[in-house]
Formats: C-alpha cells, sequence, structure tokens
C-alpha cells in the first residue's frame, strides 16, 4: 500500500459541506450535491443568470442586463446563491475553509469555458487593505489563483487595488451600491503593462448586483484593457 493509500485509510474522503463519507477528496455527498444549485442550461452571457429555455446557441441577455448598461463583455457564475450554494460562499468567506477554495475553482472554471479566451489575465476583486488585515486573506484570490492555474493562464492577484474602503454593501439599494463603488478601484502603476491590451477575466465570490464587477471592470478598460469578462462563484437572483 502506498503512503496515499495509508493517508485515506486514516484520514478518509468527507464531504466539503457536511462531512459525510465520499469517494474522493474535494467532493460533495449525494444529499448535499441535490442541495447545491448548481448554474446549467440557458443563462445571461453577461451575469450568468438563469434563463428559461433550453436553447444555449444564441447569446440571451436576462431584464437587467438589457436595461443596466454593464461595462464587462461576457459574465458566468457557478453556484446560485441560496440553499448550500449560499453556505459554502460564507464558509470560504467568513468560516475560514480556505479548503473550498479548490472545489469551487472547479466549479466556476467549468461554468467559465464558454467565455474564457486564449492568454487571459485572471484577476480578483481586492479586498481594502483594513479589511484583509482583519480576514487574513482574500477569498477572490484563493479562486482566482485556482482557477488560472487549472486553466493554464496567467494569474495577478495585485492587479486591481481598493482604493478606499466601500464598507459592507447589504442592504444597499441598487443605486446605492453602484454609486458606492464610483472609482472604487485602480490598476497600479507597476500594473499597467501587465493589463494594457489583454483580454482579462475578474473573479469575485458574489455577484449581487454588478456594481462590484462594473467597477473592476472600468478601472481594467482606463488601465487599457482589450476586453473585460466576469465570474462569480454564486449569483444572487433578482430580488435576493
Amino acid at each position: 500500500m502506498g503512503l496515499q493509500g495509508a493517508l485515506q485509510l486514516l484520514y478518509p474522503p468527507q464531504c466539503i459541506s457536511c462531512s459525510a463519507p465520499v469517494q474522493s477528496d474535494f467532493g460533495l455527498c449525494a444529499d448535499c450535491w441535490r442541495e447545491t444549485p448548481f448554474i446549467s442550461g440557458l443563462v445571461c452571457d453577461q451575469c450568468g443568470v438563469p434563463l428559461p429555455g433550453q436553447d444555449a446557441s444564441e447569446r440571451a441577455l436576462c431584464d437587467d442586463c438589457l436595461t443596466i448598461a454593464r461595462p464587462w463583455d461576457r459574465g458566468r457564475a457557478a453556484l446560485m446563491y441560496d440553499e448550500n450554494g449560499r453556505r459554502l460562499v460564507l464558509a470560504l468567506k467568513h468560516g475560514d475553509r480556505m479548503d473550498l477554495a479548490r472545489p469551487a475553482a472547479g466549479w466556476m472554471l467549468r461554468a467559465a469555458q464558454p467565455i474564457l479566451k486564449p492568454d487571459m489575465l485572471v484577476v480578483p476583486v481586492p479586498l481594502h487593505w483594513m479589511r484583509l488585515f482583519r480576514r487574513r486573506f482574500n477569498q477572490a484570490a484563493l479562486l482566482s489563483r485556482n482557477i488560472a492555474k487549472a486553466a493554464g493562464l496567467d494569474h495577478c492577484p495585485d492587479a486591481l487595488i481598493r482604493r478606499r474602503s466601500t464598507g459592507n454593501q447589504d442592504g444597499k439599494t441598487r443605486d446605492a451600491r453602484f454609486a458606492n463603488l464610483i472609482e472604487a478601484f485602480a490598476v497600479p502603476k507597476s500594473r499597467e503593462k501587465q493589463v494594457r491590451d489583454r483580454d482579462v477575466l475578474v473573479v469575485d465570490d458574489v455577484m449581487t448586483s454588478g456594481a462590484t464587477f462594473a467597477a473592476a471592470s472600468e478601472a481594467l478598460f482606463a488601465a487599457g484593457a482589450r476586453s473585460v469578462s466576469v465570474l462569480g462563484l454564486a449569483r444572487v437572483a433578482k430580488g435576493g
């Protein structure tokens, strides 16, 4: 028996959500899989929210993306922010479950396949330094690092900086969310060369109104990015 087999006998694989026995590491048990709202089928090409219908051959947009000017090109998300999807996001974000970044990145990469481009630069949404100091890690950077590694793409974790603390967006109206993030991000001079004329994929844990992704996209375009697409782990449904 090899070392790997011995370790599996001592530490058998467990469900990443409920710790029930599973067949392989970093997996979900059958019950948790059923309770995890993975996004599939027809989705909005700009924000990734599920849409009614099955034909994914033509570009479809949700009502919000038809009425709100999105500065980015295309977008996807792996899960809906509901049921076990919400629990997994909160465990990663606030429960120090950094081990969730690896399987979550795999789900995100599968969702992102239609919007990936060769030689894309993968960039996380940054935390303000004060929040990073309190939390000790940036969950978006953990996700983006794993996505870039699995996809064989360049990763630049400090391509964006958060110029000021924007506080918590919870409870704010959509307009207030967008107003709160105006010019909140910037590309530092030391990273402009890496961003200029590149197709950029911006990664974050949750997309709600799209205000964060919009502000990040505008900063990247101001630094000369050729295109910007966005990728979230979870998508909050309209009204959620």
